[in-house]
């Protein structure tokens, strides 16, 4: 074994390691590739490395886009555009017999649309809709559940910020990863949708139902949605028609997010300011990552791991889609170890160079691994979105909300065997544009 081989081997163990001891991720990255690196060149080129990966990252426009969306996301968050969406889905269709499980989809859909966060999603609906399916009747497992799988959206419909950190890391089109997120998105609503249908009628006494609603009452509440359909139009349809960039669009839509919150009277100073900081301190969070990722990416460089791992995969006999099953169960299991952020930054650099050698189209791909970090999200026995639903409604515990989960991880499994079968529903909309 030559001696590269071997110092990447430790360096992957020790990675591990950091990890499990609960060191940040980024900070990981960044301390083995830095490491590493300073073994096989020396310590003088690989600390100039941290000042100039550091420096220019956070410098590059690029990368811009990451905290312009995660902006626009947090002015979302507080204006209360998430609590408008529910109420006009559950005044359509919270009647009928799981109908609020129904809007709750719905309403993560919608809002997951104009935030581009999984987290965000989840904890708005979690103080939104769960208070209001327990005050119906609604089990606990089954509220949870709901709110879990559909904040799991904010990872795949646009403007999905771990869509554009894939697109940053591989030189992809940002605007047609977005576009190849809307059909797999809108399909995962309706396949959640079946899901909940599936459950009543297998339990019709499980789910509660209530009186609908006057259509005076429902037609006003459904007027109120007015303002996150208009930015969200804005936003892609500025995009998409090639009015603005991606970090343009960006912000554009964090501009218009605070515009209409204030124009509405939503948003104040103190709401102003919680934005601003959740946007910072998040942002921070993922440059932090993004920069121990590049720094752990030399080193994979310069010990050309990507290379032979890509050698060894297809080298296998097992066939492309083979390879491709064998990525994914990986992802499966990162989920249980870091966030959907870490796992596309950590495993990205070195799984792409495998894709393209197979043959697999690259912006499919990409909704396929977010597709696979999205039930890393919710599938026990570690899920992000669980976490966060569970730091919000203490009176439910992790067992419960795992039993609630569980037959949208099934439709999630089925949501990605159709996706690889038929690569033309993330690929169409995407070959519409020159």
């Amino acid at each position: 074994m030559a001696e590269t081989d071997l110092i990447a081997i430790l360096g992957f163990v020790s990675l591990f390691a950091l990890m499990l001891l609960r060191v940040p991720v980024g900070m990981a990255m960044g301390l083995v590739g830095i490491t590493g690196y300073s073994m096989i060149v020396g310590p003088g080129p690989a600390l100039k490395l941290v000042g100039q990966t550091s420096m220019r990252t956070v410098t590059e426009y690029t990368f811009g886009v990451i905290p312009m969306f995660m902006l626009m996301g947090a002015v979302v968050s507080v204006s209360g555009l998430g609590r408008e969406l529910f109420k006009a889905a559950n005044s359509m269709i919270g009647h009928v017999r799981g109908g609020l499980g129904v809007a709750t989809v719905l309403a993560c859909g919608g809002f997951a649309a104009i935030c581009g966060s999984s987290v965000a999603t989840a904890a708005t609906f979690s103080t939104v809709a769960y208070p209001e399916m327990r005050r119906a009747g609604y089990p606990q497992s089954f509220s949870a559940g709901v709110i879990a799988a559909g904040g799991s959206l904010g990872a795949m419909l646009p403007p999905s910020t771990v869509l554009a950190v894939y697109a940053v890391l591989t030189q992809q089109d940002v605007g047609k990863l977005f576009m190849a997120g809307i059909l797999p998105g809108i399909l995962a609503m309706i396949l959640y949708v079946i899901t909940i249908f599936l459950i009543v009628l297998i339990k019709p006494k499980w789910l509660p139902h209530s009186e609908p609603r006057a259509w005076r009452e429902r037609l006003a509440d459904l007027s109120n949605v007015w303002a996150p359909i208009t930015l969200f139009l804005f936003v892609i349809g500025g995009l998409y028609g090639g009015f603005f960039t991606p970090t343009e669009a960006g912000g554009v839509g964090a501009s218009g997010a605070l515009i209409l919150g204030v124009l509405r009277r939503k948003l104040n100073i103190a709401k102003i300011r919680e934005a601003l900081l959740s946007a910072t301190r998040t942002a921070a969070a993922v440059f932090t990552v993004l920069i121990g990722a590049l720094m752990f990416g030399y080193f994979l460089t310069i010990t050309q791991t990507p290379q032979k791992i890509t050698v060894f995969l297809t080298s296998l006999g097992i066939g492309s889609y083979g390879v491709l099953i064998l990525i994914l169960l990986m992802y499966l299991v990162l989920g249980c170890l870091m966030d959907a952020m870490a796992m596309i930054i950590l495993t990205v650099p070195i799984i792409y160079p495998v894709i393209t050698q197979l043959g697999f189209d690259p912006i499919w791909f990409g909704v396929i691994v977010v597709m696979t970090v999205e039930l890393g999200l919710i599938h026990p026995p570690v899920g992000m979105i669980v976490f966060v639903i569970k730091s919000v409604v203490q009176d439910v515990s992790f067992t419960t909300i795992f039993k609630g989960v569980l037959p949208f991880v099934a439709t999630d499994i089925v949501r990605l065997a159709i996706l690889i079968s038929f690569p033309a529903i993330a690929l169409y909309l995407p070959s519409l544009v020159r």
